[in-house]
């Protein structure tokens, strides 16, 4: 993987952000394994994934694309960790810990795709 999305800061909390998912998940009822857990561990990987795609594409466009396309998974991941929390498979604090997280996340997401349309470029 390119250097340049490894040393991202959005894409380094965005992989532990998945790491604590996948890790909280295993404990989750094996009859929600291809329910709520697969759901939530996709919309989360997705989330890195995209934005690696984006950088990887070479240009200012297709990383403000992707980025878009993983705030979109960001704020699904958000709401699959609220249903989590109501059905009981999460507690009060990891939900709050997870939330904070997203919407760190979804901040700095944001200013990563203003800053990358404001400096388009044909790269």
């Amino acid at each position: 993987m390119p250097d340049s999305v490894e040393n991202l800061q959005i894409w380094k909390e965005s992989v532990a952000f998945v790491e604590a998912i996948y890790t909280a998940t295993k404990a989750w009822p094996k009859e929600e394994m291809y329910g709520l857990t697969s759901q939530i561990r996709r919309a989360a990987v997705s989330i890195p994934a995209n934005l690696a795609e984006g950088v990887g594409r070479g240009t200012r466009r297709e990383t403000a694309r992707f980025a878009q396309i993983a705030l979109g998974s960001l704020y699904e991941t958000d709401t699959l960790c609220v249903i989590a929390e109501r059905l009981g498979y999460i507690d009060q604090d990891t939900q709050r810990s997870w939330r904070e997280a997203v919407s760190g996340l979804c901040k700095r997401i944001s200013s990563f795709i203003s800053y990358q349309k404001e400096h388009h470029d044909n790269r």
